[in-house]
């Protein structure tokens, strides 16, 4: 079976910025430093009223191609996580695959998956490499949760920013990608939930309808993680034939500090060994992975980092981990 590879990752940011002391201007009780202490994080990027997924996307495999030198017409499947598309149909994958220029024969694929769609997304595009079929793939991950926020919704305007990243999968690169561990409960699924904008029901055009926007039951959805992560981690963990010692780096979604350290401390994961870099960029859902490796390999190039678990979780229920070993080709 072939060996599948993280060769190069890009992120693309929108311009727009939300500030903690924007938010505390608009809900006084709301203070700056309070958002900060709570959830981590100090501002958040916002999608322009007219910037969609497939525009960021677009932007993000553009970043990839320019950065790390590649020749789109290598790229053989457009793999796009997101669960705010453009349109119901078509998939928005296509969409950036002629906003970009990818060869007509490149395969696209949307996966509606929200904050384990990184893990669901790499388990996708290492099996299709792994198959002998593709050679080069690219994994977007995209989302502009704040245009499905209440504009009087404090809470998750404070917690959700908007981001695409960029992932090529190969053949031969940096990190092998082990075998993943996967789990849904769609159980959960009123937990974290947009009613209204599907076949079920219709969006409409009232302000006050609060189906039309992301209701999320914070107290439920800490739970389901603080439940369902110790388990995920040390299965996915047995599956590679490792243990706990053996990880350098542990990067889950960056849902908000105050959940990720309860999980670490539960866990006994050391705090060096423990990635949070989400203080600038927020809740940025299946981008948040990507951003926080890059940022953190980044910040610390001298930290161990041969051995490396993702981990994430979320909106679904839906859940998953997976292991990467740095590789010298």
């Amino acid at each position: 079976m072939m060996k599948s590879y993280i060769k190069a990752i890009s992120t693309y940011f929108p311009k727009n910025i939300l500030t903690n002391d924007s938010i505390s201007a608009q809900f006084p009780e709301w203070n700056s430093e309070k958002i900060l202490q709570k959830i981590g994080i100090e501002q958040r990027h916002i999608a322009q009223k007219d910037e969609c997924a497939s525009d960021m996307a677009a932007q993000a495999v553009r970043n990839l191609i320019e950065e790390h030198h590649l020749d789109k017409n290598a790229i053989d499947f457009l793999l796009l996580c997101t669960q705010t598309p453009d349109h119901i149909l078509p998939t928005t994958a296509c969409i950036v695959q002629d906003k970009v220029g990818l060869p007509t024969s490149c395969a696209a694929l949307d996966i509606n998956q929200g904050c384990s769609g990184y893990i669901y997304g790499l388990s996708v595009a290492s099996s299709l490499i792994a198959s002998g079929n593709f050679s080069n793939v690219v994994l977007v991950t995209v989302d502009t949760y704040t245009k499905y926020i209440h504009p009087k919704d404090k809470g998750n305007l404070s917690i959700f920013g908007d981001a695409a990243t960029a992932t090529l999968i190969s053949n031969e690169g940096s990190y092998r990608i082990g075998k993943p561990t996967l789990g849904t409960d769609g159980a959960g699924a009123e937990n974290l939930i947009i009613r209204n904008g599907g076949t079920r029901a219709p969006r409409n055009e009232n302000p006050d309808d609060l189906d039309n926007f992301v209701d999320m039951k914070g107290g439920k959805i800490f739970n389901f993680i603080v439940k369902y992560t110790p388990e995920v981690v040390s299965k996915n963990l047995e599956v590679n034939n490792l243990e706990m010692k053996d990880i350098d780096l542990f990067i889950f979604h960056q849902a908000n500090t105050h959940i990720l350290n309860k999980v670490r401390e539960d866990m006994q994961i050391p705090q060096e060994k423990f990635v949070i870099e989400m203080r600038y960029y927020g809740n940025t859902i299946s981008s948040t992975i990507p951003i926080a490796f890059l940022d953190h390999l980044k910040k610390y190039p001298q930290k161990a980092r041969k051995r490396l678990q993702f981990v994430g979780f979320g909106v679904g229920y839906s859940w998953g981990a997976i292991c990467l070993e740095e590789e010298n080709n």
